[in-house]
C-alpha cells in the first residue's frame, strides 16, 4: 500500500461507528470546550490528547486502573493510556493494522453471542445484536465497524498464494478475562478493556509491550499432538469464500452476504437524528469514493465552520486513514449529484434541497485524493513473511520497472524477471482479491484509480512479488444426498443433473450406502459452478449438500502427531452445541472440525480418509454418537485408519455412553481446552457393536410366515435396544419434540416431559411377553409378564439408571461393554421404570446371550439408542458386528483435576478469554 508520514487522529465519539445520539452530541461538546495538546506516536500511529477522567477507567496497555484524573486517550482508535504507559507503548492504532499483516486471509464473520466483547477496531463494548465475531479467530466487531477490519484472520492451510515454512505467532489483542503474561507473569487480561495479547495457535497471553520478547516461532502449545499443521493442509479455493472452505453453515451468515456491511451506519443515520451542532461547530456527511457514493455509505463528522483542513482531518480520522491531510481535499457535492443514477440522499432520508438542515445531518462533502505525480509503495515478497522494499515510483512507472527494482532490493537481481509478476491485493475483512499486473501498467494511475474508487480500499491494498507458477489446478468437492445406488447410477445422476463436463472432473470416490461421491475438478470456474448448482439441486425431493474439501499432506505429520477430528452436532444441547464447535474452531484448525449437520459425519472422514492414525470427538447425544459409529462402519475399508478411537462430549439427554466412559452425564460449560486435554490423556477400551436385522412379515396365529410387509433392513446397536413401554415413552416424547422443537433446548426441560409422558402411561397395560417369543444362543426362554423387554450392551440405560443391576447372581456373568454378551432384562410399567430411574429396584433379569431372535407378533413401539419407531410383527434377528470399536475413556486422574478445576480457578489459556 501507498506509504505514509503521518498518522490520524479522530474524535473518540463524534466520529464512532455509530450515529449519536442528541444526548450524546451534547456529552462530547461539553468535555471538549477547545483544542488540546496532542501527543503523536507516529510508528504506531496512534494521536493521544490529554483528557479528563469523570468516571472509572482502565489502561489498555498494562489493563490498570487510571489513578486521578487525566488520561491520554487516541483520537483514532479510543486507546486509552496512562502517561508513563505512552513509553513503552507497541499496540497499533486500527488505522495501522493493515500495515501489520503477515499473511492477508479474510474473516468468516456471523452474529455473536450475547456476551461482554470489545470490538477489535474502535475498541468499544460490543452490543448484542450489533455484533459480529470471526468463526476462526477471536476478532469481535460491530456490524458497523466491519468495514474497517482488515483479512488478518489465521492462515489455517496452504494454497498457490500462501507459502510458508515455518508457523508464527498469530497475535490477537484482547478479550481476555483472566490471563497471565507469559513473559512477566503478571496479570495481562482485564474484563473492563480491550487489553493482553493472545495467540491464535498456541493460546500464550503476553502484554502487547513484551510480545517482541516472546520466540517468533509457534509450537502449538498444549494441543500440538492433535492439532492440524497448517502447512499439513493444502486446498485451491481461489474465490471460495471462507465460510465454504471451512463450511460453516451459511443460514446465519445469509443477511450479511446479501447486503454490505458498510450500510448500517446509513441506516443509523435515518432512524437517529443528531441534535443541532453547537455554534461554530458543522455536521458533514463524508463518502469516502465513487463506491461510497453508490451504496450510500457515508461517516457523519464535526468540524469548525471554514476550517477546510480540519474538515479534511476529520474526515480521514473517521475513515481510519493514516495519511496526510495535505494529499486530501474535500468536494462539494452538488456537481456530483447527476453522475450516478442512486438516489443516495433520499436513501439516507434527506433531499437535494435541505442538505444543510439539522434533520438530515448537515453538508454532504466526497473525500478525494489529490492527483499525485509520484508516490511511494512498498512492494512484499510472496515466499516470505519479513521482506519488503520501498520503491518510489513516478507517473512513467511501470509493473515492470516496479518488479525490476523490487527484485534488486531483495537480492535477485540475477534472476529471470519473466520468473515473476507484480500482484495487487486487496484485504477486505471477507475476502482477499489478486490480481496481476500486466508490466506495461502505470503504477500512478493504478494508484489514482484505486483511491478514486474507495480510499479505505486503497488502506487495504498491497503489492506482491509472486513466483509465476502454473500448478495443476485440484478442487475437491463432495456431493452428499445421493439416493444410495451404484457406481454407475450415481455418475448417472450426477453428470444428468449438474451437466458435469467430463474433461475436467474425475469421480474419485463413491459412497454407494452413504449416497456421496468425491470429484475432483481440474478448473476453477467449473469447481465453482458445481458447487453452487448442486447446493441448489434435489433428487427424489432431497436437496443435494456440496462440500470444498482440503488435501491433508499426511506425509508431512509428525510422528508423534494424531490429529483429533471433532464432530459437533450444534442442534444438541441448546446452544451449548453451536458455543463449543466455534471453541473447538478457535483451538484446533477448522479443517479438523465439522458441522454434523452438514454433510454428516462422512465429510470428515472422507477428509482424514489416508491419514495414517487420528482420533475423533463426537460432541452431541447417543443419537449422534451412533450415527458417527454407523457411518464409520460402512466406509471403514476406505480409511487407512480403520479403527479411530472415539471419545464423547455428552450434549444430549440421557448420554449413557459418554456415563460410563466417565465424559459425565451431560456438558455443563466445562472449559473446552480442558476438554481436548482430557481427549489427549484418555485410555483406549474395547466395545462390542451388534447388528440387528429387521424382518418385517405377517405372522400367522401358527407362527408361520405367510408374506413380506416390507424389505429387511438392518441397523447397527451400540448401546441398548427396547421394545414395549419403554420405546413407546420415547417415541411420544420424539413426537413431541418435532412438533415443537424449539422448546426443547434443555437437559432440564428434557426430562420434564419425559416425565409428563410416563405419567400418562401410567394405568397403561400391555402383555408384550404375550406377543414376543425369545430364543436366546439358540433356547426358547420364557418371558414373564411385562410391558417392556431391553437388550443392553452397556451398564447405563435411561439417563444413567442401572437397569441390570448390581446384585451377583451365579446365573450370569457380571456386566462389560467388551464381553461380547447382551443382558436381556423386562419392566413391568412405568411405575417399575421409575422405581429403576430412582435406585430403589432394578429390571427383571431374563438371559445374557451373543445371539438374539426374536418374533412379534403385532406391531410394537421399539427404540434403538433412544431413536424410536413402530416395527411391524415379524422377525428381529441381533447378532455381533464384527469388531469391536475403540472407545477413549476418560483418566481417573484427569477427571480428578476437572472436578478440582470446577470448584475453584481455572487458568486455561482457553478459560482466559471469558468464553465459557
Amino acid at each position: 500500500m501507498a506509504e505514509s508520514n503521518r498518522p490520524s487522529s479522530t474524535d473518540p465519539d463524534a466520529d464512532n461507528c455509530r450515529a449519536l445520539s442528541p444526548g450524546a452530541v451534547k456529552r462530547r461538546a461539553q468535555q471538549s470546550p477547545g483544542p488540546r495538546p496532542k501527543y503523536q506516536s507516529s510508528a504506531l500511529g496512534h494521536c493521544f490528547k490529554k483528557v479528563t477522567l469523570t468516571k472509572p477507567t482502565f489502561c489498555h496497555s498494562c489493563s490498570d486502573f487510571v489513578w486521578g484524573l487525566i488520561g491520554f486517550l487516541c483520537e483514532v482508535c479510543n486507546f486509552m493510556s496512562h502517561e508513563k504507559c505512552l513509553k513503552t507503548l507497541r499496540a497499533v492504532c486500527t488505522c495501522m493494522t493493515p500495515s501489520q499483516v503477515q499473511v492477508p486471509v479474510a474473516h468468516c464473520f456471523t452474529p455473536a453471542a450475547q456476551k461482554k466483547r470489545f470490538c477489535c477496531v474502535c475498541r468499544k463494548q460490543t452490543e448484542g445484536s450489533t455484533a459480529l465475531r470471526c468463526e476462526v479467530c477471536e476478532l469481535h466487531v460491530h456490524a458497523d465497524c466491519a468495514a474497517f477490519s482488515c483479512a488478518d484472520c489465521r492462515c489455517c492451510h496452504l494454497d498457490r498464494n500462501l507459502q510458508q515454512d515455518k508457523l508464527h505467532h498469530h497475535w490477537r489483542e484482547g478479550n481476555l478475562s483472566a490471563a497471565k503474561c507469559e513473559v512477566c507473569r503478571r496479570s495481562c487480561g482485564s474484563s473492563e478493556v480491550l487489553s493482553g495479547m493472545r495467540c491464535e495457535w498456541c493460546s500464550i497471553t503476553s502484554h502487547a509491550a513484551c510480545c517482541h520478547r516472546v520466540p517468533p516461532e509457534c509450537t502449538l502449545g498444549r494441543l500440538r499432538s492433535m492439532l492440524l499443521h497448517p502447512t499439513c493442509v493444502h486446498l485451491d479455493s481461489r474465490n471460495f469464500s471462507k465460510m465454504h472452505c471451512y463450511r460453516i453453515t451459511e443460514s446465519c451468515n445469509q443477511d450479511l452476504d446479501n447486503s454490505d456491511e458498510a450500510d448500517a451506519p446509513a441506516a443509523a443515520t435515518k432512524d437517529v437524528q443528531p441534535a443541532a451542532p453547537e455554534s461554530g461547530k458543522q455536521f458533514i456527511k463524508v463518502f469516502d469514493g465513487d463506491d461510497a457514493v453508490k451504496r450510500g455509505f457515508f461517516r457523519l463528522v464535526t468540524s469548525c465552520r471554514g476550517t477546510k483542513n480540519e474538515e479534511v482531518e476529520v474526515a480521514l480520522r473517521a475513515f481510519y486513514l493514516p495519511d496526510e491531510p495535505h494529499h486530501f481535499e474535500l468536494e462539494e457535492f452538488n456537481g456530483l449529484q447527476h453522475q450516478h443514477s442512486d438516489d443516495f440522499l433520499n436513501r439516507n432520508a434527506s433531499s437535494p434541497d435541505n442538505r444543510n438542515s439539522p434533520k438530515d445531518g448537515g453538508d454532504a462533502r466526497l473525500l478525494r485524493a489529490k492527483p499525485r505525480h509520484d508516490d511511494v509503495i512498498k512492494v512484499h515478497a510472496a515466499w516470505t513473511r519479513s521482506s519488503a522494499a520501498s520503491v518510489c515510483v513516478s507517473e512513467t512507472s511501470t509493473a515492470a520497472s516496479v518488479l525490476s527494482e523490487v527484485l534488486l532490493h531483495l537480492d535477485k537481481q540475477g534472476e529471470d524477471m519473466s520468473k515473476f509478476s507484480l500482484q495487487e491485493v486487496c484485504m477486505s475483512s471477507k475476502q482477499v482479491q489478486r490480481q496481476t499486473l500486466s508490466p506495461q501498467e502505470k503504477i500512478v494511475d493504478k494508484l489514482q484509480d484505486i483511491r478514486k474508487l474507495s480510499l479505505r480500499q486503497m488502506n487495504q491494498t498491497r503489492f506482491y512479488v509472486v513466483e509465476n507458477r502454473n500448478p495443476a489446478v485440484q478442487v475437491s468437492l463432495l456431493i452428499v444426498g445421493l439416493p444410495p445406488l451404484t457406481k454407475e447410477e450415481h455418475t448417472r445422476l450426477v453428470e444428468e443433473h449438474l451437466d458435469i463436463k467430463s474433461h475436467l472432473v474425475t469421480f474419485t470416490h463413491y459412497y454407494d450406502s452413504q449416497g456421496a461421491v468425491a470429484l475432483q475438478i481440474s478448473c476453477f470456474s467449473e469447481a465453482e459452478r458445481i458447487y453452487m448448482l448442486a447446493k441448489d439441486t434435489s433428487i427424489n425431493n432431497k436437496m443435494l449438500t456440496s462440500l470444498v474439501i482440503p488435501e491433508i499432506q499426511h506425509k508431512n505429520l509428525g510422528d508423534d502427531v494424531c490429529p483429533l477430528l471433532v464432530f459437533v452436532n450444534p442442534k444438541s444441547g441448546g446452544l451449548k452445541g453451536r458455543e463449543l464447535l466455534y471453541s473447538f474452531r478457535k483451538l484446533l484448525n477448522p479443517h479438523q472440525v465439522f458441522d454434523i449437520t452438514n454433510g454428516g459425519p462422512l465429510a470428515g472422514l472422507h477428509t482424514f480418509r489416508e491419514v495414517p492414525r487420528f482420533r475423533v470427538l463426537v460432541c452431541g447425544g447417543d443419537g449422534t454418537v451412533g450415527w458417527v459409529l454407523g457411518v464409520l462402519e460402512t466406509v471403514r475399508h476406505k480409511l487407512v485408519c480403520r479403527e479411530p478411537p472415539i471419545a464423547i462430549v455428552p450434549l444430549g439427554t440421557g448420554n449413557d455412553l459418554a456415563r460410563i466412559l466417565r465424559w459425565g452425564a451431560g456438558y455443563s460449560g466445562e472449559d473446552p481446552h480442558h476438554i481436548l486435554a482430557s481427549v489427549d490423556e484418555a485410555d483406549e477400551v474395547q466395545m462390542d457393536r451388534w447388528t440387528i436385522l429387521l424382518d418385517a412379515q405377517d405372522i400367522c396365529e401358527d407362527g408361520k410366515d405367510n408374506c413380506f410387509l416390507e424389505p429387511p433392513k438392518i441397523v447397527q446397536m451400540s448401546n441398548y435396544f427396547g421394545l414395549g413401554i419403554d420405546a413407546e415413552l420415547s417415541l411420544d416424547f420424539h413426537l413431541a419434540r418435532e412438533d415443537e422443537p424449539d422448546k426443547f433446548t434443555s437437559r432440564f426441560h428434557n426430562k420434564g416431559v419425559y416425565v409428563k409422558v410416563g405419567l400418562q402411561k401410567i394405568s397403561h397395560g400391555r402383555s408384550l411377553h404375550k406377543e414376543l417369543q425369545l430364543q436366546v444362543d439358540t433356547k426358547e426362554v420364557p418371558l414373564p409378564n411385562i410391558e417392556g423387554l431391553i437388550f443392553l450392551n452397556i451398564p447405563s440405560w435411561g439417563s444413567g439408571a442401572d437397569l441390570w443391576g448390581s446384585e451377583a447372581d451365579v446365573r450370569f456373568a457380571r456386566p462389560r461393554i467388551d464381553d461380547s454378551l447382551l443382558e436381556v432384562v423386562g419392566v413391568t410399567g412405568v411405575v417399575h421404570m421409575g422405581q429403576v430411574q430412582s435406585g430403589i429396584r432394578s429390571g427383571i433379569r431374563i438371559a445374557q446371550g451373543s445371539y438374539i431372535r426374536l418374533t412379534v407378533s403385532k406391531p410394537v413401539p421399539v427404540q434403538l439408542d433412544g431413536e424410536p419407531w413402530i416395527q411391524p410383527p415379524g422377525h428381529i434377528i441381533i447378532s455381533a458386528a464384527g469388531p469391536k470399536v475403540r472407545m477413549l475413556r476418560k483418566s481417573k486422574l484427569k477427571q480428578k483435576k476437572s472436578a478440582a478445576n470446577r470448584d475453584g480457578c481455572s487458568e486455561s489459556p482457553s478459560s482466559g478469554d471469558g468464553r465459557h
